[in-house]
């Protein structure tokens, strides 16, 4: 603050700011809190915060359990609770010993039909998918309906014309018959029908100029696919390659109508006839084999999240 020659004191900045924001000397105006009823948050967003807390906790609920069932070394259903009272890795180790099955080698089965299986429907399925999105052919229109059509009916329908194909398929050629891991795999392969539409989807979001633009500098139709369009497959080849699996992994039924023997055994048809035999005192080592069984596929999962990430940020970006 300075004075001016005729003694009167001279405002400085910051009096001046503040007089002619607030001219009559009056404190700004404290803030209008809106506070909203419970009720009315309730209402508005709160039943969300309770289905959501609901349903995690009946998601939650059936694993929680399983893996409480697997370290209880009594392995019985009346001794078995949500948590422990006693943590023991008996089962896992009577499990691993081949006690009551060959554990490890349906794993071993389980494993190879899934990878085997899940990277030929996805294979076919891309293929298929290319032509249906870049070509223009007679019966296209009509190929794409079928295989809409064909989706629509349950698996099992099929379940009797399936068996007695891969039975009479069987009697001239053994090795991909009946009680084989081969002939199981080839029934299980015609799932690729239901990964057509969605690469095709997005085969569809890809500008066709970029196939033009390869075509005029010499490309051929397969470099195109392959150089250009598959690695920009990446995320939607990585989720149903992941659904392919997870589908095959929990594959039960046609299981136990082609796989007879110990030794053919997957993890699903395996793990029921050892619950089967004595369902009260066998629910540990079941419970075991049902904790091991989701290790491949959280271990896929998390392997193949930063494919589906990756190519999810890199679609947001423009430049």
């Amino acid at each position: 603050m300075t004075q001016n020659p005729h003694g009167a004191k001279a405002l400085d900045a910051d009096q001046i700011a503040a007089q002619v924001a607030f001219p009559d000397d009056e404190p700004p105006a404290a803030p209008i809190e809106n506070k909203m009823s419970f009720g009315r948050w309730f209402a508005e967003i709160g039943w969300r915060h309770v289905v959501g807390i609901l349903a995690l906790i009946f998601a939650v609920f059936p694993v929680l359990y399983v893996i409480s069932a697997s370290f209880n070394p009594l392995g019985t259903v009346s001794s078995t609770k949500l948590i422990p009272t006693e943590i023991s890795l008996t089962n896992y180790s009577r499990l691993l010993s081949n006690e009551k099955g060959p554990f490890l080698r349906w794993y071993a089965n389980t494993i190879i039909v899934c990878a085997v299986v899940a990277a030929f429907q996805i294979f076919f399925s891309v293929l298929a998918a290319y032509a249906f999105s870049r070509f223009r052919f007679r019966g296209r229109r009509g190929g794409l309906l079928a295989l809409l059509l064909i989706m629509m009916f349950p698996a099992i329908l099929a379940m009797i014309a399936i068996y007695n194909m891969i039975s009479d398929i069987g009697r001239v050629v053994p090795a991909i018959g009946l009680n084989t891991l081969t002939g199981y795999s080839l029934a299980l392969m015609g799932g690729a029908l239901g990964q057509v539409w969605l690469i095709k989807g997005t085969f569809d979001t890809i500008p066709r100029e970029l196939d033009e633009a390869a075509l005029l500098d010499g490309c051929t139709h397969w470099q195109v696919f392959r150089i250009i369009l598959l690695p920009t497959l990446k995320p939607i080849l990585a989720t149903t390659f992941l659904l392919a699996f997870v589908g095959i992994i929990s594959d039960f039924l046609l299981g136990t109508i082609f796989l007879t023997d110990d030794s053919k055994k997957t993890l699903a048809v395996g793990l029921y006839g050892l619950l089967s035999g004595d369902r009260s005192n066998n629910l540990g080592m079941f419970a075991a084999g049902a904790v091991l069984t989701m290790l491949p596929v959280v271990a896929l999962f998390q392997y193949l999240q930063k494919y589906i990430v990756g190519g999810a940020t890199a679609g947001a970006v423009k430049g």
